[in-house]
């Protein structure tokens, strides 16, 4: 529970789209996990095609869970599904060079 005496933290939170990158700073307390995070920052009403049960989410680049709690200055991301297997459009590409 946030106490007007915690020590805020300061975290980015980061959701790309194809064509546009969405980064918000939110300070929140220190203590607090990634969960909570992005439930703060407004984002998954932003963008309600988020569903937390289905993409994954980081902290530059290193996949967590959403429990995991986050250090000042940490860059939360969260991935969209991939459409393609890179493996399978690498392959492809190659047969088309």
């Amino acid at each position: 529970m946030y106490m007007a005496d915690d020590k805020n933290i300061t975290v980015e939170i980061l959701y790309i789209e194809p064509g546009s990158q969405n980064s918000l700073m939110l300070k929140m307390p220190q203590g607090s996990s990634i969960h909570e995070a992005i439930y703060c920052s407004g984002v998954l009403r932003r963008f309600p095609e988020i569903d937390l049960t289905v993409n994954k989410v980081g902290i530059f680049s290193k996949i967590c869970s959403l429990d995991t709690l986050f250090c000042e200055g940490d860059r939360i991301e969260i991935y969209r599904p991939l459409v393609t297997d890179p493996k399978e459009a690498r392959r492809r590409r190659a047969i088309e060079s």
